[in-house]
């Protein structure tokens, strides 16, 4: 009984990437390449710094919030009551 295995030397080759040949074409393929690379950092920075922005600016609406939701605040004095003795012990 033969046993027949599934050829993958044939989609790993389809799938692989391949330098072209022409020096000019590898130049400009290469700087291509770096230049998405670019734009993806760009774009991460400009994300992450607009995150803190929004951030930090949330954090002072919440304060200033806060700061108007004090005059609601009604003040009082307290006074610590001691826990009176039990009867019948003096």
């Amino acid at each position: 009984m033969q046993t027949r295995y599934f050829q993958f030397a044939h989609l790993r080759n389809l799938f692989a990437p391949r330098k072209p040949r022409n020096p000019l074409l590898r130049v400009v393929l290469g700087l291509l390449g770096l230049a998405i690379l670019a734009v993806l950092v760009v774009a991460g920075v400009v994300v992450g710094a607009a995150m803190i922005l929004i951030g930090l600016a949330w954090k002072l609406l919440a304060a200033r919030k806060a700061r108007k939701a004090a005059g609601n605040v009604m003040d009082g004095e307290y006074r610590v009551v001691r826990k009176p003795a039990l009867p019948g012990t003096h």
